[in-house]
């Protein structure tokens, strides 16, 4: 087992992690900070895996730092608080996304718009305010800032709640910031992965029109009589694109992989916003004629701030929304991650952080 280099933080912490660009994980001892006054300590109960994870562990975003513990969907118990915590209690069930820190000044962190913010501190693989490198959800336990923490609600499992935390917050931010959230309108989601799938569940419940587009057509009958959507149009079937051009009020663009984005755009009304979600490691190609010849638009949304991660969470109690998931023990991760390399999970992995995490 490897373990950190000491540093002068009181607690051990266990986890997975990897150390190079192979991106293969394995047991892995570091330090976390004792809880600071506006610190919450928590138990992880169960972490999901994100799209996202890959990319870190393979620096294929040319950012990564090595150890990295993964993990930013991180949903478990509170076990300690700070003097000055107002928001938790030790006992309450709670979760953290994708950030752990932001300057809390700018106009951004005073909109709750904290994940836009420059000096914004992800919640792992980044350096943290003391200047020590953030590790995930990976883990046995974390220790965060608590306007950065945000409450589970009754109900709501704690295994479901996980993906919310990036995936959910990630579809959940665009279609209420660019206004397509209003009954009758008509939404294209394209792509039916992590992502995807939410976002269809998520504007079903706020009264949507949802067309599903995809490469696959034997993801239709699950599209449709599974997750709700309203019509599936198979995006290599140049028919059945013609027959929806001009038909939808906004997308949503959940693809991770680079495609062309100008048929995508072609199925929109006048003045509908295309929203990419996902982020191709290649340009894409635009051509603005498109765009100018029915003041269309292309967007791009990144998660969300506190407030409205909250906010989702809530809705998704409320309106029963379950991602779509499939448990695992934690030593089964690095297959769970070459199957998700080939898109070979329904919909999303969460890790029984809680069962099977042993030092």
């Amino acid at each position: 087992m490897a373990v950190e280099p000491e540093v002068e933080h009181p607690r051990k912490a266990y986890g997975w992690a990897a150390r190079d660009t192979s991106g293969v994980l394995s047991p892995f001892l570091f330090s976390r900070r004792k809880t600071g006054e506006k610190d919450v300590t928590f138990k992880v109960l169960y972490c999901g895996i994100c799209h996202s994870d890959l990319h870190k562990l393979k620096n294929e975003w040319s950012d990564s730092i090595y150890p990295l513990v993964p993990g930013r969907e991180i949903v478990g118990e509170v076990t300690e608080v700070g003097s000055k915590v107002k928001k938790f209690k030790v006992g309450e069930k709670v979760a953290v996304g994708c950030l752990v820190g932001s300057c809390h000044s700018c106009q951004n962190c005073v909109n709750n718009l904290e994940n836009y913010c420059q000096k914004l501190i992800h919640t792992y693989g980044a350096k943290y305010v003391d200047g020590s490198i953030t590790y995930g959800g990976f883990s046995d336990f974390m220790v965060v800032d608590e306007h950065f923490v945000v409450s589970i609600p009754n109900g709501l499992p704690l295994d479901a709640a996980a993906p919310l935390l990036c995936a959910g917050i990630t579809v959940y931010g665009p279609l209420r910031y660019f206004g397509l959230d209003k009954p009758g309108l008509h939404l294209g989601v394209v792509g039916l992965g992590g992502l995807g799938h939410l976002a269809v569940k998520f504007a079903k419940a706020l009264g949507l029109k949802v067309t599903v587009i995809s490469t696959s057509p034997n993801k239709k009958e699950e599209a449709i009589q599974h997750l709700g959507a309203d019509s599936f149009v198979v995006s290599r079937d140049q028919d059945q694109m013609k027959a929806a051009i001009c038909t939808l009020d906004g997308i949503i663009d959940t693809v991770f992989a680079v495609h062309p984005l100008m048929p995508l755009i072609d199925l929109l009304k006048s003045h509908g916003k295309l929203v990419a979600v996902g982020a191709p490691e290649k340009p894409l190609e635009l051509l603005l004629p498109t765009l100018i010849l029915g003041r269309k638009s292309v967007a791009g949304s990144y998660f969300g701030g506190l407030k409205e991660t909250q906010e989702m969470i809530d809705f998704a109690a409320e309106h029963n929304i379950r991602p779509e998931i499939e448990v695992i023990p934690m030593d089964y991760v690095n297959t769970a991650m070459q199957r998700l390399v080939k898109a070979d999970v329904k919909y999303r992995f969460v890790i029984d952080i809680g069962n099977t995490l042993k030092p």
